[in-house]
């Protein structure tokens, strides 16, 4: 630093803490200066002035953390918004997932696909989802509190032209590509697939490459939830490696795990060994996972793909005849051509997490073989999702942790939340806590990573994945999302008990410059964006 520089004033100087700085590296001692929103100097800075001082002494200083996976479409205009958030340290997240994004919902299939996103993302309302611009233009008029950017749904696209119809004809495939066109040429971050969800999983593999034209040799990400995690992980992957190499587009593989107590361990070294291997032979793809060995989705992923045809009301009439009632009974007992979750962890791992009906809600935080009582669990599932036309939600307990520690080992994979927002019932932690749990549970007791490893799983390298290049990082330029805490102090207070208890430990939060957290509260000021390719 030049005599001229040594004399410069800054809005904020973070000074005698150690920096971690998102890449990878150990810490080092630096005092940071930030200007206008953005980190101006990183050094010795103790002869510079600063309207505010914040001594970092004994604290770790990280960048902002990033959570590429999230479903906070329509949480983003909620009051409220940003606390649960902020208070386990992220400054940025990235909606759309899973090929479930809110927009485009418009036309004559707009009923259709609201119904279908509400487990997820909660109702629409008043927010314009006809069109990412509309919604991006609407969401660029409230205070953010946090940066949020948008992937487009591969399965939303569909609904907006074809509904929940197996079959396309060459029309929707143009009506698809002019769609997704549009909504990446409004800034969308990616494209997701959600392959175990209607509409998507009537895609075959060459379905998919014809769909995903538009973004042939364009460098765009495609986040793909694969269609199998369980007895077809390895040729799920298989499938979605055959997509992106066709395609030459980054690929990056959503939650991966192995579900099922009978696949744990082997098959996720299997995966990541398929993984590492297209990665030997140049393909661009990475993966993520989230920190818990139970899932959140809807009800409706335990059910096989022929009985996804149609959109909620028709499923929800085909659940209530009693001849499909009793082929659905047969496929829960002895399928294995898709995620059979009855036979792969069975009904006294599923629990219900929400309902719309008040007549339900005495089921919510039981398990459906508890709720079920003598009925036979999987007619009762039934009888549940055709009654509340298929909105509902369950917390499925999945995975082990062993395998969450080996997926987090691999220097390509990121850590996400995967948290969805419903309105009411019981939540999954990880909305409140995943980031925070990372750091309590894997670094500081498993001792599964390095603090520095886990801030890299947590910032630069998901942040790079989307071309986010000021975020994640602590160097000259990049924006200022920074973090003071003491990493012994950090606790996930959300457990399945109680999931809606905020994270404590990340006394200090900055968004954009912005003091969004202050001796652990948050202030409500707000230095949030909208984020755009």
């Amino acid at each position: 630093m030049d005599a001229e520089e040594q004399t410069m004033d800054f809005d904020c100087i973070i000074e005698n803490g150690k920096i971690l700085d998102g890449s990878g590296r150990e810490a080092f001692a630096a005092d940071i200066g930030i200007s206008n929103g953005t980190i101006a100097a990183i050094g010795d800075l103790r002869a510079c002035g600063a309207a505010r001082v914040i001594d970092a002494g004994g604290k770790t200083v990280t960048p902002g953390f990033v959570d590429i996976h999230r479903h906070a479409d329509a949480a983003v205009f909620r009051d409220g918004f940003g606390e649960a958030e902020l208070r386990q340290g992220l400054t940025t997240v990235l909606n759309g997932n899973c090929g479930l994004s809110v927009t485009p919902v418009a036309g004559e299939h707009a009923a259709a696909a609201e119904a279908y996103l509400y487990p997820v993302t909660g109702p629409l309302g008043p927010i314009p989802t006809g069109s990412l611009s509309a919604y991006r233009d609407a969401l660029k008029c409230r205070p953010l509190p946090i940066h949020a950017g948008m992937l487009v749904g591969l399965g939303t696209v569909r609904v907006c032209v074809a509904g929940f119809r197996a079959g396309l004809d060459d029309a929707d495939i143009d009506a698809i590509h002019r769609l997704l066109e549009r909504e990446l040429s409004s800034g969308a971050l990616g494209v997701s697939l959600g392959l175990g969800y209607a509409p998507d999983c009537f895609f075959d593999t060459e379905g998919l490459i014809r769909a995903l034209e538009p973004i042939r040799n364009s460098g765009i990400v495609l986040s793909a939830h694969m269609r199998s995690e369980s007895m077809n992980l390895l040729e799920s992957i298989d499938e979605v490696l055959t997509v992106a190499k066709a395609l030459n587009v980054p690929l990056e593989i959503s939650h991966l795990k192995a579900v099922g107590k009978a696949r744990r361990g082997n098959l996720i070294r299997d995966a990541l060994h398929r993984i590492d291997a297209a990665r030997e032979d140049g393909l661009d793809v990475s993966c993520d996972a989230y920190p818990y060995t139970a899932g959140s989705t809807q009800l409706l992923h335990v059910l096989p793909p022929e009985f996804l045809e149609g959109g909620t009301e028709t499923i929800a009439a085909r659940l209530k005849d009693a001849q499909m009632q009793k082929r659905l009974l047969e496929r829960f007992r002895t399928g294995t051509d898709y995620d059979n979750y009855a036979m792969l962890i069975g009904w006294d791992s599923i629990r219900i997490s929400s309902v719309r009906n008040d007549e339900d809600r005495k089921y919510v935080g039981m398990t459906v073989k508890e709720a079920a009582g003598t009925e036979d669990p999987g007619r009762f599932t039934a009888n549940l999702l055709a009654r509340e036309k298929c909105a509902v939600t369950m917390i499925d307990r999945l995975t082990d942790e062993d395998d969450i520690a080996a997926i987090y080992q691999r220097p390509y994979a990121s850590v996400i939340s995967d948290a969805t927002y419903p309105i009411r019932g019981l939540w999954h932690p990880r909305v409140y806590g995943a980031f925070a749990h990372v750091i309590e549970r894997f670094v500081n007791e498993r001792k599964s990573l390095s603090l520095a490893d886990a801030v890299h799983k947590m910032t630069r390298l998901p942040a790079d994945r989307y071309g986010l290049r000021s975020k994640g990082r602590i160097e000259v330029g990049a924006d200022a999302d920074i973090l003071v805490f003491d990493p012994k102090r950090v606790h996930a207070r959300s457990t399945f008990i109680d999931p809606q208890a905020l994270s404590e430990g990340f006394e200090t939060v900055l968004v954009s410059g912005t003091p969004a957290v202050e001796n652990g509260r948050v202030s409500g000021r707000c230095g949030g964006t909208v984020l755009e390719r």
